[in-house]
């Protein structure tokens, strides 16, 4: 099922200083899939990702959800509802506990009164224990370690109950252990929420092995999109990332020095 479809998408900026970052992309983001966002710097993936997440206006195209809604054309209530997303800003909450943190997520389902019904709770409780979170509920946020919190922002955005989750570099600031587990994670929450789940990294390694589906976004604009074995195979990888003896090995899916030059 499509979770995300991009329709001949043109992204950048308006104005007279404007300039399109990319053109004429076509793609979809599967429900149930971990679908990652690739390229070199300054390709434009995070303009990209600010377009499909309804925080930028596209420059032409459309980007869909499932039933077919255009993200421009979405309300901020119902964007709330149905797009979550996660960035790499710096979250300091202040005194929150972790279930505090998490419970924000519930804000575009609030009373005007803005107290947390029983149902809100629940659905906080829930997304906790699907990001293997619940132990850290009472922890203070700013008591945890990048992987913790990282997992309470996950489960903050899961609490919203999106159709789909959006995260920009989600793995920046974790060590080498938490980045593998913080993605396969990401790919169990495709699958067990029944959400499609898309994501930009600079983790090429660990995106080719852990990933169901890859967009890789080019220089020139352009994007090609496939399993990362397509992708690795075709020659599409290496061919973006290369770098005078730096390789990307298709065999391996790893980077590997090239000793015969």
């Amino acid at each position: 099922m499509t979770g995300l479809e991009l329709h001949r998408l043109t992204v950048g900026y308006r104005g007279r200083r404007g300039r399109t970052v990319a053109s004429d992309l076509s793609a979809v983001a599967e429900t149930g899939r971990l679908t990652s966002l690739i390229g070199p710097n300054g390709a434009g993936k995070s303009t990209l990702l600010r377009t499909v997440c309804g925080l930028q206006p596209p420059l032409s195209g459309t980007a869909t959800l499932a039933d077919g809604t255009d993200v421009s054309s979405m309300k901020a209530a119902e964007l709330a509802r149905r797009v979550a997303v996660v960035t790499t800003d710096t979250v300091e909450p202040g005194r929150l506990t972790a279930r505090e943190v998490a419970a924000l997520g519930r804000t575009p389902y609030l009373s005007p009164t803005g107290r947390l019904s029983d149902v809100d709770r629940r659905r906080t409780d829930d997304a906790l224990a699907a990001v293997r979170a619940k132990h850290l509920a009472d922890r203070q946020f700013h008591d945890l370690s990048d992987g913790e919190r990282q997992r309470v922002l996950a489960a903050r955005a899961l609490a919203q109950e999106p159709e789909l989750l959006v995260l920009d570099e989600p793995t920046s600031h974790l060590d080498a252990p938490s980045r593998v587990e913080f993605l396969d994670l990401l790919a169990t929450l495709a699958r067990e929420q029944g959400i499609a789940v898309l994501m930009s990294s600079h983790e090429l390694e660990l995106v080719m092995r852990l990933s169901d589906e890859v967009w890789l976004l080019r220089t020139d604009g352009t994007m090609i999109t496939g399993t990362p074995g397509e992708l690795a195979d075709d020659g599409s990888v290496s061919a973006a990332f290369d770098r005078g003896r730096l390789r990307f090995d298709a065999d391996r899916l790893a980077f590997v020095i090239d000793t015969r030059s």
